[in-house]
């Protein structure tokens, strides 16, 4: 049974597997009100690296292993994003949520936008955080370049966090990597039918301001922030700001 990592103690929480063509992923559903946030984590990483926006945010959260990552059981083949958008919206049915905020966080963003054009039954807005892969340095090594340029400057908590949940990723995550890679998210944005909010750390090196703005231009209804002082991992450490927006742009559809 996957542990409790996000929901706090005394917190009534659900928290199981669901598995739907072939692959399987871990769910942490606590908290109550409209539109639940599901956090749908980045390459290499897991539920478990949301513990202090979680703690900031309020109202219904559900926090998700990916196939293969965190508590998730690695699939029998590597998910491209839109099957993983099509497990992602196969369980969000099985709870009847037809309101859910998609919070994208690095590979989750493009997973968002896949979510967004292929299930827009389920979704009520998008949360772009961080979100790759920048068009104009399509290629592993630009991107492993990047992430180690990112590394170098973020907060003891990030590393330590991402060390862990990317030796959990196991010996298949380059093909993971691959997969985020030839994923083509302009084509989704032009299609995406809901409020879009793309964040932005002000030192991200994956998620440049040239390529949120992009995709500003891309998406018919999408606003900007950009958290000063933040890398990449603007979600994972010191969070208080991007919460803040988070919630304004909840608050406001």
């Amino acid at each position: 049974m996957p542990e409790r990592l996000l929901a706090p103690e005394g917190t009534v929480a659900d928290i199981g597997e669901f598995a739907y063509a072939g692959a399987t992923l871990v769910h942490e559903d606590f908290g109550a009100g409209p539109r639940p946030i599901v956090l749908v984590h980045g390459i290499g990483m897991g539920r478990s690296v949301y513990l202090d926006l979680t703690s900031r945010l309020g109202g219904r959260i559900i926090g998700l292993d990916l196939p293969g990552f965190g508590e998730a059981p690695e699939p029998a083949r590597t998910l491209t994003m839109e099957r993983h958008a099509d497990l992602v919206a196969a369980y969000l049915r099985s709870r009847r949520i037809d309101d859910a905020v998609i919070m994208g966080h690095s590979m989750g963003s493009q997973i968002a936008a896949e979510i967004a054009v292929r299930h827009p039954d389920v979704v009520s807005a998008l949360v772009l955080a961080g979100p790759t892969v920048n068009s104009a340095s399509r290629s592993i090594r630009a991107q492993a370049g990047y992430l180690l340029w990112d590394l170098l400057h973020e907060r003891p908590e990030v590393l330590w966090r991402g060390a862990r949940e990317y030796l959990r990723g196991g010996p298949h995550l380059l093909r993971k990597m691959k997969a985020t890679i030839v994923h083509r998210p302009e084509n989704a944005y032009p299609r995406v039918g809901v409020p879009v909010l793309v964040v932005r750390g002000q030192r991200d090196p994956l998620a440049p301001m040239t390529w949120c703005r992009e995709i500003v231009d891309m998406v018919p209804d999408a606003r900007f922030v950009e958290i000063p002082d933040h890398g990449h991992g603007t979600l994972i450490s010191d969070s208080g700001g991007a919460a803040d927006t988070i919630r304004d742009f909840i608050r406001d559809l």
